[in-house]
């Protein structure tokens, strides 16, 4: 059992990256060793290709981010709405699922007008429809049969609220076309390449990443695979219930190709002597990674397609994920959860390395530094 409790630690709000760091992989990096508890360096994400070895595997979430952050104003009191899109609506056709945040109240068959970010009208307008727990069906006027084409047009990037509140705090302005190019990994996916819409939060450990340290990752023998898992809004949320086992987690979809697939296949053949390491790229690799269903080879042809609603606690038998690379995530979360789940020691020693990486002033959170878990 796991109380949520135990995932709260104390973070100087200073701490809170408000930018990324450029080049991308100036990033700072913490790497530590599953194993051995003595292995502690500081380095940078640049030096990946030196800690990594020949016939090390590394999976990468190539999901693309939406610009799913809207701005409206009611059509009946020109009151501003927020909204974040969250996914397709199952139904009526052509609707959409979405959180939106206002003053006012809300209700049934409301229109909302879009607007870009200096008041620009877009043409495109919302019907809320209904309710659905916290989120509201909307319907898209005109019809927009893409959704990731169409909040193109007329969103913005969906940087996370804590973002958003440190540079309001701190005085911080960046303009959103460079978050738009920031915010998104350099080996994204297009959308006509991919079978899904997309992600509403970044996989963040793989804004890291810049074309030469893949190149040089590449020469130094490290293969690289890819998937897609689409990141939800749930990735935000804390957990709010004692024990974290008890957590409703949040659903996302998934899609693991064919060559990734071969890949596990073969590493659950073969004797770990005799392969290479493999390392998830992002927490969001490591749950579709560890979602796709035993026995691997039946999906060898087609690869795996599906929803996951994994949640990875501490005393998880880990079946494929030798090590990970991601960034420092929010209290009470259930990443935390995931990457203390990684250590035989669990919590106690992720905490442990987490003050390490306070005292030593990294940068926290989406656009902060990283942790390179080793096995």
């Amino acid at each position: 059992m796991l109380l949520a409790d135990d995932l709260q630690y104390d973070l100087p709000d200073e701490l809170i990256a408000t930018r990324a760091a450029e080049p991308r992989d100036s990033a700072r990096l913490l790497v530590v060793s599953r194993s051995d508890r003595n292995r502690i360096e500081h380095r940078t994400v640049r030096d990946l290709p030196e800690l990594l070895e020949p016939r090390d595997v590394a999976v990468f979430n190539r999901s693309r981010v939406l610009r799913a952050r809207v701005r409206a104003t009611r059509a009946d009191t020109g009151g501003r709405v927020e909204g974040l899109f969250l996914e397709r609506a199952s139904e009526p056709a052509g609707a959409w699922k979405m959180l939106l945040k206002s003053n006012g109240r809300l209700h049934d068959g409301l229109v909302l007008n879009l607007h870009k970010a200096r008041d620009e009208p877009t043409g495109q307008s919302l019907r809320l429809i209904e309710r659905d727990a916290e989120a509201w069906i909307v319907l898209p006027e005109p019809a927009a049969k893409d959704p990731a084409a169409a909040l193109e047009r007329v969103g913005s990037t969906p940087l996370p609220p804590y973002i958003v509140r440190a540079r309001k705090e701190s005085g911080v302005t960046i303009d959103d076309e460079q978050d738009r190019v920031r915010y998104q990994t350099i080996y994204a996916a297009r959308s006509a390449d991919s079978p899904g819409d997309g992600s509403v939060a970044a996989p963040t450990a793989g804004l890291h990443f810049t074309e030469d340290l893949l190149a040089r990752l590449d020469a130094a023998g490290v293969r690289r695979q890819c998937l897609e898992l689409q990141v939800g809004w749930g990735t935000f949320k804390p957990v709010q219930c004692d024990r974290v086992e008890d957590h409703s987690i949040h659903e996302e979809w998934c899609s693991v190709s064919p060559s990734v697939i071969v890949e596990l296949a073969a590493r659950a053949s073969a004797p770990n002597g005799e392969r290479g390491r493999l390392f998830s790229i992002g927490t969001t690799t490591a749950r579709a990674l560890e979602s796709v269903p035993t026995p691997v080879d039946q999906w060898r042809e087609q690869g795996w397609m599906d929803t996951s609603r994994l949640l990875i606690t501490p005393g998880y038998s880990w079946r494929f994920v030798d090590g990970l690379l991601t960034n420092f995530h929010l209290p009470r979360s259930t990443l935390l959860a995931m990457t203390a789940a990684l250590f035989p020691e669990g919590v106690d020693r992720l905490m442990e390395l987490y003050r390490i990486a306070v005292a030593e002033r990294y940068r926290f959170y989406s656009y902060g530094d990283a942790m390179l878990i080793l096995p």
